[in-house]
C-alpha cells in the first residue's frame, strides 16, 4: 500500500494500490501520514520524493470505500486526509512530487502540496469534484498558493482535463519530464537538495510555510461545510448514488 525506499539521502514514498489507481483509502492515508513523519525525523534523509506505482500518481479518495459511508462519514474521512496533507508544508524536509499518468481530485491536490512538482508532459490532471456536484472538501489553499486564486478557481471548476504540459505553462508543475522519467528527474532534484546544508533547508521551508499553508485549516473547514451542503442537492445525490453512498 505504501512503499518506502531510502538511498543517497533521498526517501521515496510510493503509493502502491495499482488496482485502485493508488486511490487514498483510510488505511493508505494513515500509512502515508506515518511515512512522512518517519522520513522527516530520519537523520539519513535530506529530501523526499512522492510518486505512484504502475505509471499513475493518485486517483484521489477511494470512492469505493467512501460508498460504504454517509456524507457525514465521508466528510470525516476527508477531514483526516486534509490534516495529513496540511502537515506537508510544515515538515522540515522538502517533498518532490513525481507525477505520471493520472492525478485526479485529491491526487491533484496531493501533488500541489509538495514543495516541488515534477510531471510527465502527458500526465492527466483533473479536479472532478464540481462536475460531481460538490466543492472539493479540502486542499484548495495549496492550489491557490501555487497558481493564485483566479487560476485556482478555474481549475477547481473541473470542466476540462489538464496535462502536465498545460500546468507547467501556468507554474503548477515546476519541471517537465519525458514520459516515464518523472521519478528519475524528481530524484535528481531531491539528491541535490539533500546535499545542501540541512539547517538552511529547514529554515527555508519554515520561512515560507505560513505563506503557503496560510489559512488552510479554516478554509478546509469551510470547504467541508460546503461539501456537506452540496451533497444535499440533486446533482451530488445522483453522483453519490452511483457509488452506493448511504443518505440515512
Amino acid at each position: 500500500m505504501i512503499k518506502i525506499d531510502i538511498r543517497d539521502r533521498v526517501g521515496t514514498i510510493t503509493l502502491d494500490r495499482l488496482a485502485r489507481r493508488n486511490a487514498m483509502g483510510s488505511e493508505m492515508v494513515a500509512r502515508f501520514s506515518a511515512a512522512l513523519e518517519d522520513l522527516d525525523r530520519n537523520p539519513d534523509v535530506g529530501a523526499m520524493v512522492l510518486t505512484g506505482d504502475g505509471n499513475t500518481f493518485c486517483a484521489g479518495s477511494d470512492l469505493k470505500e467512501l460508498g460504504s459511508m454517509d456524507p457525514a462519514g465521508m466528510a470525516e474521512h476527508e477531514r483526516i486526509t486534509a490534516a495529513a496533507v496540511r502537515r506537508m508544508p510544515n515538515l522540515d524536509k522538502p517533498i518532490i512530487a513525481a507525477v505520471e499518468g493520472y492525478a485526479m481530485g485529491g491526487g491533484f491536490i496531493l501533488a500541489c502540496a509538495c514543495d516541488i512538482v515534477v510531471a510527465a508532459g502527458t500526465s492527466k490532471w483533473l479536479l472532478a469534484e464540481v462536475p460531481n456536484g460538490w466543492l472539493p472538501p479540502w486542499g484548495l489553499q495549496p492550489l491557490a498558493a501555487k497558481v493564485g486564486p483566479v487560476v485556482a478557481k478555474r481549475l477547481t471548476l473541473g470542466h476540462e482535463m489538464q496535462t502536465g504540459a498545460d500546468l507547467h505553462r501556468i507554474g503548477l508543475v515546476d519541471y517537465l519530464a519525458e514520459d516515464g522519467q518523472s521519478q528519475a528527474l524528481a530524484t535528481d532534484h531531491a539528491r541535490r537538495i539533500a546535499a545542501l546544508p540541512p539547517a538552511a533547508v529547514r529554515s527555508t521551508k519554515r520561512f515560507f510555510a505560513p505563506m503557503i499553508a496560510g489559512l488552510a485549516e479554516p478554509l478546509d473547514a469551510a470547504a467541508s461545510d460546503a461539501f456537506l451542503e452540496n451533497c444535499t442537492h440533486a446533482p451530488a445525490l445522483a453522483t453519490l448514488a452511483k457509488f452506493g453512498v448511504r443518505h440515512d
